[in-house]
């Protein structure tokens, strides 16, 4: 199997992104201006005319496309489509088609991504209250994602958008999204947040692993950043030096980042080696709502200085340099080498991720209606897209795998076999 996705489009007739600066689809959406560029198109702002309610619109090109290609833009499509009826995603509002690209019309987040809110604004890192109010939005979200057989793929700070002034995240990039249970696309994703299986440099013929454990494994290192603004290691593999301490003491996370007894158990539940093993999404929800405090911080007092400070320039250092100071936190943390808890920085991209992380500046969110529609022609009103129909796919209580290895396991079956999905009709 061909990894996920296809290569770069080859763009003959390319249209340079500020082109299209100024035009108006619909008769309606102007596009106002860019928010991030990327191999498959550019997302744009862009503000209704006739409510002035900004949107952010991600025009994917078509120029240059194979017909597997497009395959792949139209999955990405139908299964955010399919997502966005929860609260917790960003919502698909509208897709319009033109003959060079087709704009895809999303809720606007204008306070940024997950990541931006960590390392430049300072939120959630010493407040468990709101690091678990917003880790459990991030767990609703993808449950729901996988009650109705999606499975992200690529779960990161970057592509989980803040509103309402930090107390609201969406998810958002369906890019590498699958309805495979089972898949074999090795290294899908970003480097940070994978797991181990997904990891194998040269996999054999039909080897394969589970995609929902794999989201999990992603989540628990979010979990690590909302609460400690640093990534638990650079790679889940063993020659990453932190990660093999990790394997040889499974508590060994806790001896260098201020972890709970109770949070450092649910970690170790989460970053099971073996996926047949790992804590499902329904048992990670009910622990993190049993979890009394998810560090040793301490509660925030009122009309006090927030008792976490952060060397800004040190965050921001290149992920492989040796920072120059520590974290600083009113309460003590073991001294250790940095290198055992790499800052948490922009996420590396593996080979076999989406080329627009660029684009995960999808930064984009108002609080846009549910309702999608589709439009062609700039001179036509918006057509409503009916509601998806509801999968009979329920979550499943515990991940089991035909004889799993700790690294893999080999595949019995693809539950489907892959079919190009079906998008809403475009009409005029």
């Amino acid at each position: 199997m061909l990894p996920t996705p296809p290569a770069s489009p080859t763009l003959n007739g390319f249209v340079a992104p500020e082109d299209r600066l100024g035009q108006i689809l619909a008769g309606r959406l102007q596009l106002t201006g860019i928010l991030g560029v990327g191999a498959y198109g550019v997302v744009y702002t862009a503000v209704d005319l006739h409510t002035q309610t900004p949107y952010a619109v991600k025009a994917l090109s078509k120029v240059g496309l194979e017909p597997r290609q497009q395959r792949f833009q139209q999955r990405e499509i139908q299964l955010h489509y399919q997502a966005s009826f929860h609260p917790n995603v960003v919502s698909l509002v509208k897709i319009m088609d033109s003959p060079d690209c087709t704009y895809v019309v999303i809720e606007y987040c204008p306070e940024g991504d997950l990541f931006s809110n960590i390392t430049e604004r300072g939120k959630y890192v010493g407040d468990d209250l709101m690091a678990k109010n917003i880790f459990l939005q991030i767990l609703d979200a993808v449950e729901f994602c996988h009650s109705n057989g999606i499975y992200h793929r690529d779960l990161k700070p970057e592509n989980i958008l803040v509103t309402d002034n930090g107390m609201t995240v969406k998810l958002a990039d369906f890019g590498l999204a699958t309805t495979e249970r089972i898949t074999s696309d090795y290294g899908c994703g970003s480097t940070f947040y994978m797991s181990p299986e997904c990891q194998q440099p040269a996999p054999k013929l039909f080897e394969s692993y589970a995609s929902a454990p794999n989201d999990i494994w992603s989540l628990g290192v979010i979990l690590v950043n909302l609460t400690c603004g640093r990534n638990p290691w650079k790679r889940a593999c063993y020659e990453d030096s932190t990660f093999r301490a990790f394997m040889k003491d499974r508590n060994f996370l806790k001896t260098i980042l201020p972890l709970s007894s109770e949070l450092n158990s649910i970690l170790t539940r989460i970053f099971e080696l073996d996926p047949a093993k790992r804590i499902n999404i329904q048992e990670l929800k009910q622990s993190i709502l049993n979890c009394s405090r998810f560090t040793t911080f301490g509660p925030p007092q009122p009309d006090t200085p927030p008792p976490v400070e952060c060397d800004k320039a040190a965050v921001f250092e290149d992920y492989f340099q040796e920072p120059q100071s520590p974290v600083v936190c009113s309460s003590p943390v073991p001294e250790y080498p940095s290198y055992y808890s790499p800052r948490l920085t922009q996420a590396s991209v593996s080979s076999g991720s989406s080329d627009s992380d660029t684009a995960s500046v999808f930064s984009a969110g108002s609080s846009a209606s549910t309702s999608s529609s589709v439009s062609t022609d700039s001179n036509q009103s918006y057509a409503h897209i009916p509601p998806a129909p509801k999968s009979a796919h329920t979550p499943s209580q515990q991940y089991v795998l035909p004889n799993p290895g700790p690294w893999y396991c080999h595949m019995v079956n693809f539950l489907q076999a892959f079919h190009p999905p079906v998008v809403p009709p475009l009409v005029f």
